[in-house]
């Protein structure tokens, strides 16, 4: 039995995920962790998120736990808890940026790191066998509320910046929060940064009536438009949990995700004078041209923030994170962070005394575009198979560490089964866009041919 897949488990209400269907996961929980140290529960702006998180904390509380209730936060900022609660697991009701009729349950480990696989499977085993505990009315636990969690985490992202040398550059920022769980959070942490702050979109809402909650250019169209039209001097996104921020420069220009990510990871390997970068294969070649003439070294690994996470650890890496938005700050916590993001870009600005434009002028030029294509899941194996076969054919380097990553003239393409979707999610990247463009539309059409050849038609 597979449930959970890169960033947890995620299903749609009321189909998959259901009542008895969390409470099975979290009874499996409740029996797999001792009683002892509490157990953090928290969650996201959804319309299910409160009725799930209520259910899991109760559930939880009558297997014998102490449940430690912190609200509605962004994920990051209940992966910050986590530890200094002294608790030994987080459970997180969100579908981060997944379609409004999703939910999901995400576990974090004492030390704030998403669950490893093999604690997942342990999980997954219970769930199978139908595990929990049952406790006599001498040992139920109980259900105590934290609501002090959105201040502490601001205030230990402001202490990691220069918070009077951003105040200084008195800057106007255009923050849409999707209606998501930085509503609470990040608007707060850019005032106490000194930014004249222009809100989108900030009331918790599950319905996302503002937009989709995928921080896209599609979906930020509003964004784009606010920041020139109000003079603001940059714009700022986050997706429904908060674990991810994207931007819109002076112009109104979306920012893909791989260049703040290149820019923050040079900026690190020059502070430090070297050092180890970790990002997933989906990462563009511009990282690697940044830091290697300043002494860094990239580390890549499987998508996902719990591989990029762990591989971190393990190597003690300055920085990482995913070309979406999803960047890691090691020295505040080992978790994909939006509201750090912001404050380390700002920071960036400050020191800079520079526009985001101009900080991103230098940097290495590629064109990486992001596409994906449906893909039942029963089918995506036989499919994924056929695709590296295709795509193996005539390729310079073809690298199996996540899906398939095929070089080719001139470039290269990815293609890998989304593990939250039922789709295949397609990269592919040149300095040519018309290249980048042949490449993906390679892959996109591998994908249709595979699934047309089992369906036999």
């Amino acid at each position: 039995m597979r449930l959970f897949g890169t960033n947890g488990i995620r299903e749609v209400v009321g189909t998959n995920l259901t009542a008895p269907f969390v409470t099975r996961v979290v009874g499996a929980i409740g029996a797999l962790v001792p009683p002892g140290p509490p157990v953090v529960v928290g969650w996201d702006a959804r319309t299910s998120s409160v009725a799930f998180a209520r259910l899991a904390g109760s559930t939880l509380a009558l297997a014998g736990h102490r449940v430690i209730e912190v609200g509605l936060l962004p994920t990051p900022a209940i992966q910050f808890l986590v530890p200094r609660l002294h608790a030994q697991l987080g459970v997180i009701i969100t579908a981060s940026h997944n379609p409004p009729e999703f939910n999901g349950i995400k576990c974090i480990a004492a030390d704030g790191l998403e669950i490893a696989r093999s604690f997942e499977e342990r999980i997954e085993e219970g769930v199978e066998a139908g595990a929990a505990v049952n406790r006599p009315y001498t040992g139920i636990g109980e259900v105590v509320e934290h609501r002090t969690g959105a201040e502490e985490y601001v205030s230990a992202i402001v202490a990691r910046v220069d918070a009077t040398a951003i105040a200084a550059q008195r800057l106007t920022v255009v923050l849409d929060c999707g209606n998501g769980a930085s509503c609470g959070t990040s608007p707060t942490l850019l005032r106490r940064l000194g930014c004249r702050v222009v809100t989108l979109n900030a009331q918790p809402d599950g319905t996302f009536p503002g937009h989709l909650s995928e921080p896209t250019p599609a979906n930020l169209v509003d964004l784009a438009r606010a920041v020139p039209a109000l003079g603001a001097d940059l714009g700022i996104a986050h997706d429904g949990d908060a674990d991810r921020a994207v931007y819109v420069d002076a112009s109104g220009r979306y920012v893909p995700g791989e260049e703040i990510l290149t820019l923050l990871a040079r900026d690190f390997v020059a502070a430090h004078h070297g050092g180890i970068i970790v990002t997933p294969v989906t990462a563009s070649q511009s990282v690697e041209d940044a830091v290697r003439p300043l002494g860094g070294e990239v580390v890549y690994t499987r998508t996902g923030s719990p591989t990029v996470t762990h591989a971190m650890q393990e190597r003690h890496a300055l920085f990482g994170g995913e070309e979406n938005g999803g960047l890691i700050f090691p020295a505040h916590q080992l978790a994909r962070d939006g509201a750090m993001s912001a404050a380390a870009v700002l920071d960036l600005l400050a020191r800079r005394r520079a526009t985001l434009a101009e900080v991103l002028a230098d940097l290495p030029r590629y064109t990486l575009l992001k596409e994906k294509e449906s893909c039942p899941v029963e089918l995506r194996e036989t499919v994924l198979t056929r695709v590296t076969s295709r795509l193996s054919d005539g390729a310079e380097r073809v690298v199996t560490l996540d899906g398939v990553k095929a070089y080719r003239d001139g470039g290269w393409v990815l293609l890998r089964p989304s593990g939250t979707e039922p789709l295949f999610r397609v990269f592919a990247e040149s300095k040519d866009p018309a290249r980048a463009r042949a490449l993906a539309d390679l892959g996109l059409a591998a994908v249709r041919d595979a699934l047309r050849e089992i369906r036999g038609r």
